[in-house]
């Protein structure tokens, strides 16, 4: 899906659309609006006069590569300094770095991180995770690493996006892989803070196997100078194996899930993102490996803009022959706004493009219980017609879906009265709804319409 920025997308309501749709006040429409909204100030609160400093040199020149400065520097600033990466700098990096052995460690991050762009070279010799067959520029890992500062993280993703085109991650056949932009695992007590990661050739971060997990006033885009060639897949944050999540104060401007914690997840705190262009804030997917319980429980995902992406809240689960098992539970979704997304909530159990008829010979082997969707306002985009919520449980037996609730849910359709879609739910969600089936959602469905869009993206 094609990134798009809140300012061309406020641009492109004009006349009686404009006036029939108005954003809500003080709502950031770039970058440079969301850091006056949300001013970031982490860089004082960690004095270095109360560090060791350790520095390195910048690189040359655009392939001046100094990954051995990197790493050599961090095992200098290990046990109580902090690495310093001044603004202005660039710090070219060329070859993996494992990371793993940190233990009180800063980085004051003001100056640039790039990594090469030698797609060969990097599918060769990444670092490795079976999950989805990801692989990883670095991996970092240990306990009490804090990333702090005003700088950027550059994937340069451009190169990636290009021979990937027309490509599929989830394609069994994939043979073009593309590294993650930021990989921890093992870590206890992880912090990252202010940076802006860009333009990650896939995943933005993966984090595995980890607890007490911290993104605050971080900034993320993916935007690709090639109409042929749109970022992809490149989710702000994945995980497995994790609990004690937080994430606050984040603009998000990519190409797919704004934030999307996969298996076995508990304790995850959102609060305050904008996201723009993205598939939405996303329940998994889950169930996707024969035989493997996976489950996503207690979340609380709060004050949440989502403009101009796919859907807003969303739970994946897989369907097929060959799938695994869980539950998502206690999952709360509140105070969204949305524009031109084209569902507002969303279950799909019938993940990942699984047809009809193999969906009811394999239905999802997934729970799904405890779900609320609060305080949710705006409008879709009328792909989909009046439908502004689409509920499809599992017709597994064995599987429960219930306890799902609307509460003071007031999204519009552009086409005219919105109507709510759900199938297989057990009890009262809390307003009307119609079967998927009924002659009401397929009415419903058919009346579609569109909301105009600007078709240029300016560069953040």
């Amino acid at each position: 899906m094609r990134s798009y920025s809140f300012l061309a997308l406020l641009s492109a309501m004009t006349g009686v659309m404009a006036s029939q749709f108005d954003l809500p006040a003080n709502i950031p429409r770039s970058v440079e609006e969301f850091r006056q909204k949300h001013p970031y100030k982490g860089k004082w609160k960690y004095p270095h006069d109360k560090r060791r400093i350790v520095k390195i040199r910048a690189s040359k020149n655009d392939t001046d590569d100094v990954s051995d400065e990197f790493k050599a520097g961090l095992k200098k600033a290990n046990h109580g300094g902090t690495l310093y990466l001044p603004k202005d700098d660039l710090f070219v990096l060329g070859k993996p770095l494992d990371l793993t052995f940190l233990n009180d460690v800063q980085v004051h991050w003001d100056g640039e991180v790039r990594f090469t762009n030698d797609t060969p070279y990097w599918q060769a010799n990444a670092f490795t995770h079976p999950f989805q067959n990801s692989i990883m520029f670095w991996k970092w890992g240990g306990k009490d690493i804090k990333i702090y500062g005003e700088g950027v993280l550059n994937g340069n993703g451009q190169r990636w996006w290009n021979e990937f085109a027309g490509g599929e991650i989830l394609d069994p056949d994939n043979q073009y892989l593309r590294p993650i932009l930021f990989y921890a695992e093992n870590a206890t007590n992880f912090e990252m803070e202010g940076i802006h990661e860009k333009d990650s050739p896939c995943w933005t971060n993966f984090i595995v196997t980890s607890k007490g997990i911290t993104f605050s006033d971080v900034v993320v885009t993916a935007e690709s100078n090639n109409a042929s060639a749109l970022p992809k897949n490149t989710d702000f944050f994945d995980s497995l194996n994790i609990e004690d999540l937080t994430v606050k104060r984040t603009w998000v401007n990519i190409g797919d899930d704004c934030f999307s914690p996969k298996s076995n997840a508990t304790n995850i705190h959102v609060d305050t993102m904008y996201c723009n262009g993205t598939h939405g804030q996303s329940m998994g997917s889950l169930g996707q490996y024969a035989g493997e319980k996976s489950f996503i429980q207690d979340v609380v995902i709060e004050n949440v803009w989502l403009l101009n992406g796919q859907h807003g809240a969303r739970l994946k689960t897989w369907a097929g022959p060959d799938v695994g098992y869980g539950f998502i539970d206690n999952v709360t979704f509140r105070n969204f706004y949305q524009a031109n997304n084209e569902y507002s909530a969303y279950l799909d159990s019938c993940y990942f493009n699984i047809d009809t008829e193999t969906c009811a010979q394999y239905p999802s082997m997934m729970n799904i219980s405890n779900i609320v969707f609060e305080n949710f306002t705006g409008y879709t985009s009328g792909k989909y017609g009046l439908a502004v919520a689409k509920l499809t449980c599992s017709t597994n037996p064995n599987a429960v879906c219930e306890n799902i609730t609307f509460k003071n849910f007031n999204v519009t359709s552009p086409c005219g009265d919105p109507v709510i879609i759900c199938d297989g739910i057990k009890g009262d969600i809390g307003m009307d709804c119609v079967s998927a089936d009924s002659t009401e959602a397929v009415a419903a469905l058919s009346k579609t319409c569109s909301v105009p869009l600007a078709t240029v993206s300016p560069s953040f």
